[in-house]
């Protein structure tokens, strides 16, 4: 199962409204079988540290988590994500970088991909999408 980067935000989440996903996303992290994929490491990084945020992690806390998470499967970000990423992209007009972080789930052999950002059910380039927070 291939994890988006909404689901590692509301990992950390301090938002009360928010301690339902927080404890799905945890819940889903405590899997043994995540993949995650370098670009949503990245999209964690910046969004847990950018200033705006309510609840910014500190440098060190951030970089933590990240290495706490690459006990799991992560797919790099290579030659084929990118091509992959690109006929996605063609086919179903989602944004490259939504169509990257499919092209990823499937090069790393996932079948399904939880994200709250694409819409639930839906199949994709052999994956299905499944929304863990409705």
């Amino acid at each position: 199962m291939f994890l988006d980067t909404n689901i590692l935000i509301y990992s950390i989440s301090t938002i009360p409204e928010e301690a339902r996903k927080r404890e799905r996303a945890i819940a889903l992290l405590d899997s043994d079988e995540c993949v995650l994929s370098v670009q949503v490491l990245q999209e964690f990084y910046v969004q847990a540290t950018r200033a705006s945020r309510a609840d910014p992690l500190p440098h060190e806390i951030a970089v933590e988590m990240i290495r706490t998470w690459l006990r799991f499967r992560v797919q790099e970000n290579n030659l084929a994500v990118l091509e992959a990423a690109l006929e996605i992209k063609a086919a179903h007009r989602f944004s490259y970088w939504d169509s990257a972080i499919l092209a990823a789930a499937r090069i790393s052999g996932c079948r399904t991909v939880y994200s709250e950002d694409l819409s639930h059910g839906q199949q994709v380039a052999g994956l299905r999408i499944i929304n863990p927070f409705r």
